[in-house]
């Protein structure tokens, strides 16, 4: 098994999901130094062992940096950008982004590093906060086979392990497929508990028949108290969704491939947005589903499991 202790590790990124994934490393004992653009976000980091940058600059020494941002001009900006990871002329070996971009944008930033003497592995992660805290993280990686092998531990110890699917930016096309994916089963998971709730099946009920199916999943299960409950506290912004549904689609328009159901995901997760639900979790999808299906839905307040805890 890997020390890894042997590496100087860079994170960038101290949000929700980055918080979650950097405070598994620092409880592994990874000589962690961490970056965020707001630094009282990163600092609680500090209580597991991890130290706190003041520039992102000050992450080039490290053998292996991290990237957990937003989107693909935030992580362009942090890695090449003028007060950026190398504007000290100087910069880490290896770069790992678990950002799910374009894989336009992946293969540009791929080449900048490369000018710059390191090397970049597209490692997009699946799942959210509370899947991070939970260890079952899974990866897509691509880039150079031995990056991989080097950084695979780290991935391990972040979760479940990862992928890895070739060379470039494949990884960015899974995970573009899989959010995609993402998107259509949510809508058709609320479409079809609406349908249940309406002929007189509590939610509840439902979901407890579907997850125990062969049509029941670690997703279906984890997203059951929101749509039993109606908790929708964000673990997947519909923003971000949208953004993803938009990816896969201009791919699928490059590469001629008919998507008619992601089309439609896409612009029920519009409408959502529309309707002022933009705060709350994606899985509010279902509001707008009761709505067009004429009910008003309520809490059921049933304790039910999200598959993710022991």
């Amino acid at each position: 098994m890997t020390d890894l202790r042997q590496r100087k590790v860079g994170w960038i990124g101290a949000g929700r999901m980055g918080t979650a994934m950097a405070t598994r490393l620092a409880k592994a004992g990874c000589d962690l130094l961490v970056y965020n653009r707001t630094r009282a976000k990163a600092e609680p980091l500090a209580q597991y062992g991890a130290r706190i940058a003041d520039r992102l600059s000050d992450l080039a020494d490290r053998d292996i940096v991290f990237a957990v941002v937003a989107t693909g001009d935030d992580l362009e900006g942090v890695l090449v950008g003028a007060d950026g990871l190398f504007a000290a002329g100087r910069g880490p070996r290896i770069v790992v982004d678990f950002t799910t971009i374009s894989f336009d944008a992946s293969a540009k930033l791929r080449a900048a590093l490369a000018e710059r003497g390191a090397a970049f592995l597209a490692a997009p992660v699946s799942g959210n906060a509370k899947v991070a805290k939970a260890g079952k993280l899974s990866f897509v990686a691509s880039g150079p086979r031995a990056v991989f092998d080097d950084v695979e531990p780290y991935l391990a110890a972040l979760g479940q392990g990862a992928s890895y699917v070739g060379d470039g930016e494949l990884s960015r096309v899974v995970k573009i497929a899989h959010n995609v994916f993402l998107g259509v089963v949510i809508q058709s998971l609320a479409e079809i508990t609406v349908l249940a709730q309406k002929a007189g099946v509590p939610r509840h009920a439902f979901l407890d028949f579907m997850n125990k199916s062969v049509l029941g999943s670690v997703f279906s299960r984890y997203k059951t108290p929101a749509l039993v409950n109606l908790d929708f506290a964000v673990t997947f912004t519909p923003h971000l969704l949208r953004k993803d549904l938009d990816l896969g689609l201009d791919a699928a328009r490059e590469l001629d491939v008919p998507m008619p159901l992601a089309s439609l995901a896409r612009d029920m997760v519009q409408t959502l947005i529309g309707h002022g639900h933009a705060d709350k979790d994606f899985a509010s999808l279902i509001l707008l589903q009761a709505r067009a299906s004429g009910i008003e839905l309520a809490p059921e307040n049933v304790a039910v499991g999200d598959g993710l805890s022991s």
